[in-house]
């Protein structure tokens, strides 16, 4: 439990970003840690940026990011916001995050304001429940899986229960899938809630798209890469409460691979819709 109160206190200083200018933000990093920047992690600090220009009274419903360049672990990262449109119902913002003056990842995210409206949502698929799962760390174990450390860290900050994947398609709508559940105790809160479920959102989205080629993600078979990334939030996400993450993908080739995901409340309601793909160049060991 420590380890994880101590995760979750790094994640919340991760997701709050400093401003230091007008419409200028910078992402708290981790020097301790060597490598490329988790995406999620630049993710959540440019919508973080972007919030700062919009007021209480819109919230977040979708983002659409390109990873350009990989980013440095052991270096900040600036981020610039662009007031594209303030109306009366949207807001839009674009935010350019920067290390060495250079883009590392392109941002566009728009800003509703709430009201009521006709309604309807996908069924949530039947899967055991996060009780009758199997915790993330046992099956990164057994799958032999080369997670770094410095991932390991950051996943340890989520209580995460995964299902047995279909790598195959052989359900109902054809497509190799995999689920996971997870949750955040204690909450960070309402502010950082929609931050917080972009930044999770990356978790083994793109990796979806390998399931059928049993080769796995951090292997060094695959030279892979997050290349977008688009979230659809729907509704304010209970992070203190099971969520599932149902991921489908319906397509790779040409060295890449498309995956999309679904989040529900244990209820069955639809919280957000996400899409993303990937790098996936094949290179396999003499």
């Amino acid at each position: 439990m420590a380890d994880a109160t101590q995760a979750i206190g790094e994640l919340k200083r991760l997701l709050v970003v400093e401003e230091l200018d007008t419409d200028f933000y910078r992402g708290a990093f981790t020097p301790q840690m060597s490598g490329r920047v988790f995406g999620g992690q630049v993710i959540a600090q440019a919508l973080a940026s972007a919030l700062g220009s919009v007021g209480p009274e819109r919230v977040v419903h979708s983002l659409h990011a390109y990873f350009l360049r990989a980013g440095d672990n052991e270096r900040p990262i600036i981020y610039r916001v662009i007031r594209d449109f303030d109306g009366n119902s949207f807001a839009n913002r674009r935010v350019v995050a920067l290390q060495d003056g250079k883009p590392i990842l392109n941002l566009a995210a728009s800003f509703h304001r709430q009201e009521p409206g006709l309604t309807h949502m996908a069924r949530m698929p039947e899967v055991p429940d996060p009780e009758h799962a199997t915790p993330m760390a046992r099956v990164l174990i057994e799958r032999g899986a080369r997670i770094p450390a410095a991932m390991a860290g950051l996943l340890s900050a989520f209580d995460m229960r995964v299902g047995p994947p279909d790598t195959q398609g052989d359900g109902p709508r054809g497509m190799p899938n995999q689920h996971s559940w997870f949750r955040l105790a204690p909450s960070l809160g309402p502010d950082l809630a929609r931050i917080t479920l972009a930044y999770a959102s990356d978790f083994a989205l793109v990796t979806t798209a390998l399931l059928p080629h049993g080769v796995q993600w951090f292997s060094p078979a695959i030279q892979g890469a997050s290349l977008d990334h688009a979230v659809w939030f729907h509704e304010d996400p209970p992070l203190d409460e099971w969520l599932l993450y149902a991921m489908e993908s319906p397509w790779s080739g040409q060295a890449r691979g498309f995956s999309r995901g679904s989040v529900y409340d244990r209820s069955g309601r639809l919280i957000a819709s996400m899409a993303q793909e990937g790098l996936m160049r094949h290179r396999p060991e003499s």
